[in-house]
Order: C-alpha cells, then sequence, then structure tokens
C-alpha cells in the first residue's frame, strides 16, 4: 500500500502543474519566474539531500516536485513574470545565502530545514503575486500540490524529522498560497 501511496503522491504532484502550465499557455497565469526558479533549485537540493539521508520515498516525492516546477521554469520565461523588484532580489539573496550556509553544513537534515527556509522566502514574491494579482495565479495547482504533500506522508516507511520535514512544509505553504489566491479572488470579485 505504501508503494502505491509513492506513486500517487508523484502523479498528483506531476498532474498538479497541468493546469497551471494550461493557463500560463493562455495567459491567465503569470509565474513568478523569481519562486519558481528558486523552488528549481531547491526541489533538486532536497531531493538530493533525502538520497543523502536515505530517505527514498521522500526523495522520490520531491523530485517529482522538482520535475513540475522545471517545467513552469521553461514556460515562464516566455509568458512569465520574469521582471525582479527589490523584493524578489531580496528573496532570492536569502536563498543564495542559504545554499552556502547548506554547503558549509553538509548535512541532510540541516539542507533540509534550510531548504525550508529558502523555500518560504522564495514563495514570498508568489505570495505577494497572489495578494495583489490573485486572477493571475492557478489555485488548483498549489492544492493539488498539497494534496501530493499529504499522499507522501502517507506512503512513508519511517516518520522521523528527516522524512515528515519536507511532506508536511509542501502541505501547509500550499494550503496558504491556495487560501490568499481563493481569498483574494473573493475579495476583489465582491468589491466589483
Amino acid at each position: 500500500m505504501k508503494d502505491f501511496f509513492l506513486v500517487l503522491s508523484a502523479i498528483i504532484t506531476i498532474a498538479a502543474v497541468i493546469p497551471y502550465l494550461r493557463d500560463t499557455l493562455r495567459g491567465t497565469t503569470k509565474p513568478n519566474i523569481a519562486s519558481w526558479f528558486t523552488w528549481t533549485l531547491l526541489f533538486t537540493v532536497a531531493t538530493v539531500a533525502e538520497f543523502a539521508a536515505g530517505e527514498i520515498r521522500t526523495a522520490f516525492f520531491t523530485l517529482s516536485i522538482a520535475i513540475e516546477t522545471s517545467l513552469v521554469v521553461v514556460l515562464g520565461f516566455k509568458y512569465g513574470y520574469a521582471k525582479y523588484t527589490k523584493f524578489d532580489a531580496a528573496c532570492q539573496i536569502g536563498a543564495l545565502f542559504g545554499f552556502i550556509l547548506w554547503w558549509l553544513f553538509n548535512n541532510p537534515l540541516a539542507a533540509l530545514i534550510l531548504v525550508v527556509v529558502i523555500d518560504f522566502l522564495a514563495c514570498l514574491p508568489t505570495l505577494e503575486h497572489s495578494w495583489f494579482s490573485p486572477k493571475e495565479e492557478t489555485w488548483i495547482t498549489f492544492a493539488l500540490s498539497g494534496v501530493g504533500g499529504v499522499v507522501a506522508i502517507l506512503a512513508l516507511n519511517s516518520f522521523n524529522m528527516t522524512s515528515l520535514l519536507y511532506p508536511i512544509y509542501i502541505v501547509l505553504i500550499n494550503i496558504l498560497i491556495t487560501s490568499v489566491i481563493l481569498s483574494r479572488k473573493q475579495i476583489l470579485h465582491s468589491r466589483f
């Protein structure tokens, strides 16, 4: 049953990007490249750290997210929001600093903690974009990514900080982003 959940989490996670890619091609979604590019790097780092820690199931989940985010980056360079603001630059500098700390620590759990911190910094431009322009984000992608995180937790063989940290974070951050997009759409819609 755990193998079923493992495969299902990867399928849900990769499938979650389909509506986002569709809406990007239609011009209704404008991915913030600052976030998506950083996420691609982070999920790649998380995957390597998970493999190094022997957490193959979590690594399988983070690898599927790296594939998902890289697809958005490819389309985002042409159809997304690629202008960097001072806020985006500050988040990118924070992310780069986190990569340096990860390299210095050279410890899988420390790397995962830093990846979560860096990921949160990478989310800030998308959260800001979702707040001010919620119609330019596809909420279902973030909701499905959160579901993928829940299913990934069900696939785990062991429950420890290294295996649980990232999937739990993914669930929580995707709930937050989805909530911001939906609530802001509702607020802005009711004003007009």
